[in-house]
């Protein structure tokens, strides 16, 4: 079962995603929060396996809560879910180690989906986002490229390939059937290449992955 803590200050929006994600029988709300203070304290008691957190909340905003999240309990994964993407959202989003960025005006079944995605160690961006983010890695993308190739070769061959297999958007189990691997293997991988790299989570190693040319 997927435990998922919700929190938005909209109660309709609330009722709307809880009803959404329930549709799924592997996945349960465990509990919801009308502000970012209240999301944070029912995680905290909780400890679901995610956290679904509004960008826009009265109290304490959703990123500010993604940041004390992911330093009290680092073990939640975290999805924002909002009306706006602009790339400062976005950038502080992934920044403060959110490992799905969904819009309210998506297809429903991208929530599921990216429940599932995020539970399952991978990382999800609304297709939207995805592409600004493509987009935007075009500008100066030689100099990017190069950066980021000289950052991937600190890596061993299997770590290299382990971090192409991130930036396909792969899970860990995926990942592990992939090479033929353990998926705590796979997963001890990832987390040395994040710590190796300095990276916060799975969407910044996709995206480093991407501008190395590994994907």
């Amino acid at each position: 079962m997927i435990r998922v803590v919700l929190a938005d200050d909209e109660a309709m929006i609330r009722v709307g995603v809880r009803s959404i994600l329930a549709t799924d029988p592997e996945i349960e709300v465990v509990a919801e929060a009308g502000d970012g203070r209240e999301a944070v304290e029912l995680v905290r008691a909780h400890r679901p396996d995610i956290a679904m957190l509004d960008i826009r909340m009265p109290r304490l905003d959703g990123l500010s809560a993604a940041a004390e999240l992911r330093a009290a309990v680092p073990d939640v994964a975290i999805i924002m879910l909002t009306t706006f993407d602009e790339d400062e959202y976005v950038a502080r989003a992934l920044a403060d180690g959110a490992a799905g960025f969904l819009l309210k005006a998506a297809d429903p079944r991208e929530l599921i989906i990216g429940v599932r995605a995020v539970a399952d160690g991978a990382a999800y961006l609304s297709p939207r986002i995805a592409q600004k983010i493509i987009a935007r890695l075009g500008g100066g993308q030689l100099s990017r490229a190069d950066a980021a190739r000289k950052q991937v070769e600190l890596l061993s061959p299997r770590e290299r390939q382990v971090v192409a297999l991130v930036g396909r958007g792969m899970s860990n189990q995926e990942i592990a059937g992939e090479l033929f691997l353990s998926e705590g293997t796979v997963k001890s991988h990832v987390s040395a290449i994040l710590l190796r790299l300095g990276l916060n989570n799975r969407v910044q190693a996709a995206i480093l992955a991407y501008e190395a040319g590994y994907v």
